[in-house]
């Protein structure tokens, strides 16, 4: 089978140089974890980053998916509170039988966070990538908008945050930077696997 490559992934945003020293230095922190999540896609084709080469279920192109929607979500924390982080069960669903995987319904956004990590019918690389760069620019303005990193929320109340805890803009630019630099790892490994090369 002849595979056609994909356009070369793009950058995101440099940060702005009008930003505070602290603001720039994890806005750019976070570009550079971006940018080596998105090296592991280069040159590849629609068709390889949809395969799974290792033992998980992970794909690269799902893996970029799941990581621009994370930043995402984060970002509209920092702006909306944790009513931007719905995790709503359908009627009758306890999180017991969601934990368990017996619920007899799931709710949308446990839906889209699976989708998040697949590369669906009609997908591309460079949709995939246009996409992030939107969120990465996004981020940026955010950031740059906010009156203060230290703008606080309390968190979703869900059985994997602990009651009562909250995080400031400041702590979920950090996790977003780590949560990044985590699954660049991971894409790595999946490039190997994919054709011997690695990104860095």
């Amino acid at each position: 089978m002849t595979m056609t490559s994909s356009p070369s992934p793009t950058s995101t945003p440099t940060p702005s140089p009008s930003l505070d020293g602290e603001r720039a230095d994890l806005l750019a922190e976070l570009a550079e974890a971006r940018s080596a999540l998105i090296r592991t896609a280069q040159g590849l084709s629609d068709q390889q980053i949809a395969e799974r080469p290792t033992v998980s279920a992970l794909c690269l192109g799902g893996l970029i998916k799941h990581v621009a929607s994370t930043e995402e979500g984060w970002l509209n924390f920092v702006v909306e509170g944790p009513s931007a982080m719905a995790f709503d069960l359908p009627e009758g669903v306890t999180w017991e039988d969601f934990a368990a995987g017996t619920a007899t319904a799931y709710p949308q956004w446990a839906i889209d966070r699976q989708n998040d990590f697949q590369v669906l019918p009609g997908e591309t690389l460079a949709g995939i990538l246009a996409r992030y760069e939107e969120v990465a620019a996004r981020t940026e303005k955010v950031v740059a908008d906010l009156p203060d990193l230290s703008v606080t929320h309390p968190l979703p109340d869900v059985p994997w945050n602990e009651p009562g805890a909250v995080r400031s803009a400041r702590r979920v630019l950090i996790h977003v930077i780590a949560e990044t630099t985590q699954h660049a790892g991971h894409a790595d490994i999946l490039r190997e696997a994919i054709d011997g090369q690695t990104a860095t």
